[in-house]
């Protein structure tokens, strides 16, 4: 479990309000405020009773938003300090759901520092036909090409390349930007696969 530590460098929050540490992460995801809105974000660092996000629209100090991050999945909690590009949080969760949370963080922090690649949780498959479309969340449609496939997400060669964090669909599988590369980007799907699904795409 991640203990308190001296060396933490982020001076958004006072040390004496901190229980945990925190560790520097990449994890791109979204919140949603109290009236429902909900915005990309992208967490720059995080511990099991807090966490430190950039984002565009930062919400104001004492509201509870609930989060949706890559790897980490869903969590709540309240606004505790505005940032001049984002917010700080304070994590509301069960001892139990802090141990998973410290469980998650410190695998996240190792495979950083170790430079594992990526975690890719089901086999890719590259289809016969590529020729697809990427449809934006305000309706926009895009011709692209699918480099892979897995159950989980999608590498996509395009043109266009929505910002990460960005909503996008190819048919029926609605998902997440949370990579762009040379070419193209890098789909997460918001719900896992199933196979017949995938094989019924791939026949269209």
């Amino acid at each position: 479990m991640l203990e308190i530590s001296t060396s933490v460098t982020d001076n958004s929050i006072p040390m004496e309000r901190r229980n945990y540490q925190r560790v520097s992460v990449t994890l791109f995801g979204r919140f949603m405020l109290e009236d429902k809105s909900e915005y990309a974000c992208q967490i720059t660092n995080m511990s099991p009773g807090d966490a430190g996000f950039g984002t565009e629209c930062p919400g104001k100090v004492g509201e509870h938003i609930v989060v949706y991050a890559d790897h980490i999945g869903r969590f709540e909690g309240t606004i505790s300090r505005i940032y001049a590009d984002g917010f700080a949080m304070s994590v509301n969760a069960s001892d139990r759901k802090k141990d998973k949370l410290a469980a998650k963080l410190t695998w996240l922090s190792n495979q950083s520092d170790l430079g594992l690649p990526e975690d890719r949780r089901h086999d890719r498959t590259v289809p016969r036909d590529p020729t697809s479309n990427l449809v934006l969340e305000d309706g926009r449609n895009y011709p692209c090409k699918i480099i892979d496939l897995s159950m989980s997400g999608a590498a996509v060669k395009s043109e266009v390349k929505p910002a990460i964090g960005a909503i996008a669909s190819l048919g029926s599988m609605r998902g997440r930007v949370v990579r762009h590369f040379d070419n193209g980007i890098a789909l997460e799907f918001f719900a896992v696969q199933k196979r017949e699904s995938l094989t019924n795409f791939l026949k269209m």
